[in-house]
């Protein structure tokens, strides 16, 4: 996904995207908006929409799949409150561009994303060695890494599965988007007494990933 932007102009894309899409929104964390700064988004989209990676709205990646918009991914960001050593599962890491930023704040990332083609892309883009790459199902994370600091689901889901829920520590923290109807809610939960209490705090546009339908007739 390489591309033929020069470095000059992607550059300034991002300074963009930090002072129009960002700071206006709450996006201010020093770290947070330093990782967004640094990382080339446009090496995680097709060559052929370089030229866009950077845009307030979903950047289509092939099949169901998009990077979400850039303010999206900021403010999970900042809901899941990323400390160098963080121990982070990462549901959905498409070609890597979450999993980049989480890399860059310092986590230890966990990356699970079920479609072969998009984590090759991934792999290529990122290149940090302190990224754990998982070939597999989205909703049954990495059991056998857990438990984890913080889950961090990257699209609008309708439930959490068990199994998932119980790869985040006791303290530890979700952050993802919840689809409620034809609204979609960025959440977060921390986990307590073997309980995730889930609060929304934002509504966003944020695409859905599959293998989270809620069965027939479920409500929250």
């Amino acid at each position: 996904m390489a591309t033929k932007l020069s470095e000059t102009t992607t550059a300034d894309m991002r300074a963009a995207m930090i002072d129009s899409q960002l700071r206006p929104n709450d996006v201010t964390d020093p770290a947070v908006v330093g990782a967004m700064g640094a990382v080339a988004r446009e090496a995680h989209v097709p060559a052929a929409l370089a030229g866009v990676a950077y845009i307030d709205r979903p950047v289509a990646l092939g099949g169901d799949r998009v990077l979400n918009p850039p303010l999206v991914t900021g403010r999970m960001l900042i809901a899941a409150d990323i400390r160098p050593g963080t121990r982070v599962l990462l549901i959905g890491a498409a070609t890597g561009y979450t999993a980049a930023l989480l890399a860059r704040l310092g986590a230890e990332v966990h990356a699970v994303e079920e479609k072969a083609e998009l984590l090759a892309i991934a792999r290529d883009a990122a290149a940090d060695g302190t990224i754990h790459w998982i070939e597999g199902p989205l909703a049954a994370g990495a059991p056998d890494a857990a438990p984890f600091d913080r889950i961090l689901v990257d699209g609008a889901v309708e439930q959490f599965p068990d199994t998932l829920l119980a790869q985040l520590a006791e303290g530890g923290r979700l952050v993802a988007a919840r689809r409620e109807g034809s609204v979609t809610r960025l959440v977060q939960g921390v986990k307590t007494g073997g309980i995730v209490a889930i609060r929304s705090f934002a509504d966003m546009d944020v695409a859905a990933l599959p293998g989270f339908a809620a069965p027939t007739g479920f409500r929250f």
